[in-house]
């Protein structure tokens, strides 16, 4: 049996079809867990795959212009789409696995008729008794816009045609309904003031017009009653990243990533390479737009659209964003996937190495309910060639639940694979803290403790009270004056992979989400008031890196040898 999904994915991964970062990701993450995915209760059915795809060459029609009355054979990056969402299973139940899928690719590749037929499928042939599927938007008219494509696709296809019943005429059409089951397709928005509604599958249309999540939150709200349903977004790049279409992009990046890890989400995000300029270089169009191989929505167009920016710079940002997936005011992370993961630690590292060796340490307190964050630096010796990264992290422990859906990271289960310290209280224990870092203290030849002077004074007053014996105490600015030379000296180590972190998943949630700062002179800093994350842990260790420059004896590696 043909498996189209994979096939796509090993084309992509291969370099043999031209695609961008976080399709590549995708792709990978799809051949990684054809390997790994049993472990943690998943399977691929490919024959559920293909009876979706099926679903569409055999029943769907295409509708206007050239492709009018045609069958809807689905392209290769549509094939791995629809076989994902479909194939992808639990093996407990059987139900998908699935339940949110965002979409982002240039404007013309084939979305919205894509969506609809996902809407149908779940509407007839997903065994699904009284299935309610939306076509959702914040306004009644951009709802429609993909709903009208459903119902020209019912227009066109006699199968659907004599199966399904339409609730008005003409542009009118507002309902289409399968009394079969009992289920219904319609369009729905904010405005509607509509209450409860029940989607088995939902589909929402360029997110990146949403203003507020009202109705992603609707819809998602109203999935608990469903066995598996299914959340679909599709939409265009953006130019706001505090939206809810910034935060599902940057957190599909990041699950696909590696970063992140959420079985329940798929993610298909186009965009060109850092570096990648699409008004010089026509090669990197085919990242952005994956179905201009097939010529949609064509070079011709593309290349007018270009020329006519060129002279209009107010142009120039509506077409990088919606013809090349680039996002005009979104951040690039500081630390890319592929440096983070390259220093991911040994398996066999033996942790002993760690003892009677110098190290440095850098503390972002946190001041009431945030993230706390230690991290040590250890440098170089001969038995070992690293500098070896080693976090440590205290967060409050009220309030997790609702800590987890604000920042949509699994703080539990971090706490109970003893990442993160849950510490009691709805505030953060300092004394706990302290007392960690004596432990630490004792069991580790710590020079220099490296601490923001902000956060810092009630715990120097429980020092005195306490008598505590720890490593001397330094202030470190957060300026660019402090940070420059530290942020140059943890990403030189990064970069070089003279460096191995731990594979802490909070300290790899931080790097992704650190974001740089820069100023006039070009000294950088990470930023914490423009991340897309918590970024504590990644700024502690930038402390750490920069208080072992000032060091008396810090160490180089130098053609194998260490040199004090």
């Amino acid at each position: 049996m043909s498996d189209p999904v994979t096939a796509y994915a090993k084309s992509v991964v291969s370099g043999k079809t031209v695609a961008g970062p976080h399709v590549r990701d995708a792709c990978q993450r799809h051949l990684n867990d054809l390997e790994q995915a049993a472990s943690r209760g998943f399977f691929f059915d490919l024959e559920a795959a293909n009876r979706a795809i099926g679903f569409y060459r055999d029943v769907l029609r295409l509708n206007g212009g050239e492709y009018e009355g045609l069958p809807y054979e689905l392209l290769d990056w549509q094939c791995f789409i629809v076989g994902s969402l479909f194939g992808w299973k639990n093996i407990d139940d059987g139900y998908r696995r699935f339940r949110v899928a965002y979409i982002e690719t240039a404007k013309g590749s084939g979305k919205s008729p894509l969506a609809a037929g996902i809407g149908l499928y779940g509407m007839m042939a997903d065994n699904e008794p009284r299935a309610e599927i939306y076509a959702a938007a914040t306004k009644k008219d951009q709802a429609m816009i993909l709903f009208r494509d459903a119902v020209a696709m019912v227009d066109q296809s006699p199968a659907l045609a004599e199966r399904l019943v339409k609730s008005g005429t003409g542009q009118s059409v507002w309902n289409l309904a399968y009394h079969k089951t009992g289920s219904f397709f319609r369009p729905v928005s904010a405005d509607d003031g509509q209450s409860g509604p029940r989607p088995h599958i939902a589909l929402l249309d360029e997110i990146h017009e949403h203003k507020t999540p009202t109705v992603v939150e609707m819809m998602r709200a109203g999935t608990k009653s469903r066995r598996q349903a299914l959340i679909v977004m599709i939409t265009n790049s953006g130019a706001n990243k505090t939206t809810v279409c910034w935060h599902y992009h940057d957190y599909v990046n990041k699950v696909c990533a590696g970063s992140l890890v959420d079985d329940s989400i798929f993610g298909y995000v186009c965009a060109v390479d850092e570096g990648d300029d699409p008004f010089k270089d026509e090669k990197s169009w085919y990242k952005a737009n994956p179905s201009l191989k097939h010529g949609i929505p064509g070079i011709k167009y593309l290349r007018e659209q270009v020329t006519s920016a060129r002279g209009m710079p107010s142009k120039e940002a509506i077409v990088r964003r919606l013809n090349f997936c680039q996002w005009t005011e979104a951040e690039n992370p500081w630390i890319g996937s592929e440096v983070w993961f390259g220093c991911a630690p040994e398996p066999e590292f033996d942790e002993s190495l760690l003892l009677n060796r110098p190290c440095w340490g850098g503390l972002d307190l946190s001041s009431t309910q945030d993230l706390t964050a230690f991290v040590l630096l250890f440098e170089p010796t001969f038995n070992d060639k690293f500098w070896r990264i080693k976090p440590f992290f205290w967060i409050p422990a009220d309030g997790l639940t609702e800590k987890e859906d604000k920042d949509r990271v699994p703080y539990r289960a971090w706490v109970t694979s003893g990442f993160l310290n849950a510490l009691p209280g709805r505030a953060i224990n300092k004394l706990a803290v302290l007392h960690k870092l004596i432990e630490l203290s004792a069991t580790y030849d710590i020079q220099e403790i490296a601490y923001d002077r902000w956060r810092i004074e009630d715990l120097k007053a429980q020092i005195e009270q306490e008598g505590s014996i720890l490593a001397p105490l330094k202030p470190f600015g957060q300026g660019f004056k402090d940070m420059a030379p530290a942020v140059d000296e943890l990403e030189r180590v990064l970069v070089d992979q003279l460096v191995k972190h731990d594979a802490n998943p909070v300290l790899t949630w931080c790097a992704a989400n650190a974001v740089i700062d820069t100023d006039p002179a070009g000294n950088r800093k990470v930023t914490k008031e423009r991340a897309t994350g918590r970024v504590d842990g990644i700024v502690a260790a930038i402390m750490a890196a920069g208080t072992s420059l000032s060091g008396a004896a810090v160490s180089q590696i130098t053609q194998g040898f260490v040199v004090l």
